[in-house]
């Protein structure tokens, strides 16, 4: 195809967005009577018509309505695609912005990102914790970060950590006066310290031979983070569901007492998440082989 029928066609796809020769005249710029003249030649090529004119407004026939669906996505991947190449020319910059649970951020976004950020200054990352299945394309955010499991089959996942396991844990005072549960249901009777999300608060989950269960624990206390809910348990005030990579320090200086273990199996570990590699930026990609899990 010529060149010049592809801005015959781009000419159309302006003018069917903008609903108005006199906008995207404009924001093509060029002169009214030309783009008109343009676009009565692609019709007359095509042998159909494509836009309905009246003295108030333009508006795609069921041909030009089918081309617009067509090509307008085709020329956004064409312009995402030469910023993408133009920006391999200069010196990557840009902020990414990531949704990540807390442990995820202090264990694996922020020791990772360390040399990457130290070594490309005009690279700036924003990291919101968040424990909520967030919508990281309506949030605007350019990903996020959650165990294998949680990630939805459309988003392009990459492995950033080994597997986990979560853990149980109580200080030593609080069991003084209470018995250790044995298995998942026998947390109803205990005080456990609790963790909304979204939808509510975060239900414990457990497996043992091949048997998947959901606990909805109650207690007094509430907490928005892993670091508040560890800081709780240390203090006595009850048990704590977090990932056991956080409270190893104070099992092994048995500030803690692990419970409900053979219940806790592995899991796939954090994987980060997007919705499409076509609009990621040299920034963005640089971020992404930067988290990469190697084994």
């Amino acid at each position: 195809m010529q060149r010049g029928n592809l801005n015959d066609l781009l000419a159309f796809v302006v003018v069917g967005r903008e609903r108005s020769f006199t906008k995207a005249a404009a924001k093509l710029g060029v002169s009214q009577s030309a783009l008109s003249h343009t676009i009565r030649e692609l019709e007359t090529r095509l042998g159909i018509r494509l836009l309905t004119r009246t003295t108030r407004s333009v508006s795609p026939t069921a041909a030009g309505e089918r081309l617009l669906h067509t090509l307008g996505p085709r020329f956004e991947e064409i312009e995402a695609e030469l910023a993408a190449v133009s920006e391999l020319r200069e010196k990557p910059s840009g902020t990414v912005r990531i949704t990540a649970t807390e442990f995820a951020a202090d264990a694996i976004l922020i020791p990772k990102l360390a040399k990457l950020l130290r070594d490309y200054p005009d690279i700036k990352v924003e990291i919101i914790v968040d424990y909520g299945l967030t919508d990281i394309v309506a949030q605007r955010y350019d990903a996020g970060v959650r165990s294998g499991e949680q990630v939805a089959k459309d988003m392009i996942a990459v492995r950033i950590g080994p597997d986990m396991r979560m853990a149980v844990v109580g200080a030593r005072s609080y069991f003084k006066n209470r018995e250790e549960p044995n298995k998942p249901q026998d947390l109803i009777g205990h005080n456990c310290i609790r963790l909304p999300t979204h939808g509510g608060l975060y239900a414990w989950e457990f497996e043992k031979g091949g048997r998947e269960l959901k606990v909805r624990v109650e207690g007094q206390l509430t907490c928005n983070t892993t670091a508040q809910m560890l800081n709780a348990a240390l203090a006595g005030l009850g048990l704590a569901y977090v990932p056991e990579g956080l409270v190893q320090p104070h099992l092994a200086k048995r500030r803690l007492k692990r419970v409900l273990e053979e219940w806790c199996l592995p899991y796939s570990g954090y994987h980060l998440y997007y919705a499409s590699r076509r609009h990621s930026s040299a920034a963005f990609g640089l971020v992404v082989d930067a988290l990469r899990y190697r084994r």
